[in-house]
C-alpha cells in the first residue's frame, strides 16, 4: 500500500469517525450547559460556563430516583443476558449436532419469533404477569427481555456450533469424555467469539428496552433509565441538560463493555467471512 493511499484511508476513516462521534460530543457538552444555553440561537457549541453540577442535581431529583433506575437497568440487562445464554447455548448445540423430526420447522419458527417485539404483545404479557403476581418486578422484565432475545442468540450460536468440526468431538468422546464434557471443554472454547457476539447484542437490546418497561414496571424505583429519561420531558418544557446527562450516563457502561470485548466481538461478526 502506497503512502498516499494509506494517508487517504486514514483521512477517510477520521472523517467517518467524526461524523458518528459529533452527535455524542454534542450530547456530552449539552449535559454541561444551562437550558438557556442549549436553546440559544445561534447555537453555542461550547458552554460559556461549565455546569458539572447538572449531574449532581440530576441524581438528587426526588421525583426520579436515578440510582435505583441505574441499578434496575444493570440488573435486568445482566440477568436477562445470562438467562439467554444459559438457554441458547444448549439449544443451539443440540440443533447443530442432532437430527430430529421437524428440525427445519423449529429453526424457522425460532427465526419468525424474532419478528415479534415486546411492544406488540405487552398488553397480553402484563395480564399474564398480573395473574402470576410478578408484575412491576425485575423478574417480569428479565423474562420478557430473555424471551425476545433468545431466538437471535440461538441462530447466532447454531451457526458457530455447526462450524466446529465434528471430528474434534468424536475424538474427545473416544478419549472418554461424555457429551456434557465435550460441550464444556471442546466446543465452548471454539465458539467463544459467537458467545460474546450473542451476549453483547442481547445486553444492548435489554439495556435499551423501553416500551415493555414503561408498561410492566410502574414503580419509579423499578423503572430503567430509558423510562426515567422521559420524566425530564414535559408537555411544555424539557430539561435538556438533564436529558443529555442521563443519556451520557446510560451509554458509558455500554461503551466500556464494547471496549473490553471489541476484539472478540469483531471476530464473532466476521467469522466465516473468509474461506
Amino acid at each position: 500500500m502506497t503512502t498516499r493511499k494509506r494517508w487517504g484511508l486514514t483521512a477517510a476513516g477520521t472523517i467517518l469517525a467524526a461524523i458518528f462521534l459529533l452527535p455524542f460530543l454534542a450530547m456530552v457538552l449539552g449535559s454541561l450547559k444551562t437550558q438557556a444555553a442549549i436553546l440559544h440561537i445561534p447555537p453555542r457549541y461550547l458552554p460559556e460556563s461549565w455546569r458539572f453540577g447538572n449531574y449532581r442535581t440530576m441524581w438528587e431529583t426526588p421525583e426520579t430516583p436515578l440510582p435505583y433506575n441505574l441499578a434496575s437497568t444493570m440488573a435486568v440487562a445482566l440477568l436477562a443476558t445470562a438467562l439467554v445464554l444459559a438457554v441458547a447455548i444448549p439449544a443451539a448445540y443440540h440443533t447443530a449436532r442432532q437430527s430430529f423430526p421437524g428440525k427445519s420447522a423449529f429453526l424457522a419458527l425460532v427465526l419468525v419469533t424474532q419478528m415479534l417485539q415486546p411492544a406488540v404483545l405487552v398488553t397480553g404479557l402484563l395480564r399474564e404477569f398480573l395473574a402470576l403476581g410478578i408484575a412491576d418486578t425485575w423478574l417480569a422484565m428479565i423474562l420478557v427481555d430473555g424471551a425476545f432475545n433468545l431466538s437471535f442468540a440461538v441462530w447466532i450460536l447454531h451457526g458457530f456450533f455447526r462450524a466446529v468440526p465434528i471430528e474434534l468431538e468424536e475424538a474427545a468422546r473416544l478419549d472418554g469424555l461424555d457429551r456434557r464434557q465435550v460441550l464444556l471443554r471442546i466446543s465452548l472454547p471454539l465458539v467463544w467469539p459467537g458467545i460474546v457476539t450473542a451476549a453483547i447484542f442481547t445486553m444492548v437490546s435489554c439495556w435499551n428496552e423501553y416500551a415493555a418497561s414503561l408498561v410492566i414496571l410502574s414503580s419509579p424505583k423499578n423503572q430503567p433509565l430509558s423510562v426515567a429519561l422521559t420524566k425530564f420531558v414535559g408537555q411544555y418544557d424539557t430539561a435538556w441538560q438533564y436529558v443529555f446527562a442521563i443519556s451520557t450516563i446510560s451509554i458509558v457502561p455500554v461503551v466500556i463493555l464494547f471496549a473490553l470485548i471489541e476484539r472478540r466481538l469483531v471476530a464473532g461478526m466476521t467469522a466465516g467471512a473468509v474461506k
